[in-house]
């Protein structure tokens, strides 16, 4: 996934994630409740919420579980699809070229998303978007295997998709997304400094899960099929030589301001 600045401008990664949507919904990893609970405690009231890039509903359907009315704005229609089938609204169009219609919100989220949304346009919008003292608040969760798998997962990336960034720490690159997120808040005007907060969990993943969610990162969802199964062959030899499951270690990193 390509982590600078730029990041929206990579619509066809960015669009890509549709390709198998129920995939997606299934094997990628859940928030943890007490980052949904914090941007809910920070955020009074709470009732209406906008979650742009909605996807497949991941990041709705807590704010749905606590009791909030969620609207998805989310630009690939077998996302959207997914999301519906989960009681999320959703209305198909990029947060950039939205029409809110007049409507307005008490918090604005973006779950894995935002990387993908013009930072200073985003946060001009969701400024028009949200009641005063309302809260935009996006998030990702940046994951880190064992040291050994990394370095295991690091030469397989090099040598097989060679155009894909060889991270060193996903949650790093996270770090990267999340300082930009807050700089295009600072820089759009409109809200109070920017807080950022992370919260560590962990997931055990068997050699079948990691390979069952793999197809869905970013440059993989877009591969023939003849170059993704060496792909998954060579991840699933790595976790064999691990003992056939590991512990990824995630940390969700959330950039939050409240609309002055």
């Amino acid at each position: 996934m390509p982590t600078n600045p730029e990041t929206h401008t990579y619509r066809q990664v960015a669009e890509s994630f549709g390709v198998d949507a129920a995939r997606y919904d299934r094997t990628r990893p859940r928030y943890p409740d007490e980052m949904i609970r914090t941007i809910l405690a920070a955020t009074t009231p709470h009732r209406d919420v906008l979650d742009v890039g909605c996807g497949t509903g991941i990041s709705s359907q807590p704010f749905l579980d606590a009791g909030c009315a969620v609207l998805g704005v989310e630009p690939d229609p077998r996302m959207a699809g997914v999301a519906r089938l989960r009681g999320v609204e959703v209305e198909e169009s990029t947060f950039e070229a939205w029409d809110p219609g007049g409507r307005t919100f008490d918090l604005v989220v973006a779950g894995q998303t935002w990387h993908w949304v013009d930072p200073v346009v985003g946060a001009r919008r969701a400024a028009e978007v949200l009641r005063p003292h309302g809260r935009l608040a996006v998030f990702w969760n940046g994951m880190q295997p064992e040291p050994a798998l990394a370095e295991a997962f690091a030469a397989i990336t090099a040598r097989l998709l060679p155009e894909a960034p060889v991270l060193s720490s996903a949650a790093g690159a996270y770090e990267t997304m999340s300082g930009t997120a807050a700089s295009g808040m600072i820089t759009a005007g409109g809200f109070d400094e920017p807080e950022t907060w992370q919260f560590a969990w962990e997931r055990r993943y068997t050699r079948d899960e990691w390979l069952d969610q793999l197809p869905t990162f970013g440059f993989h969802t877009r591969l023939p099929a003849e170059r993704l199964q060496p792909i998954l062959e060579a991840n699933g030899a790595a976790v064999d030589e691990a003992g056939g499951a590991f512990t990824m270690q995630f940390t969700a990193i959330a950039v939050s301001a409240r609309r002055r």
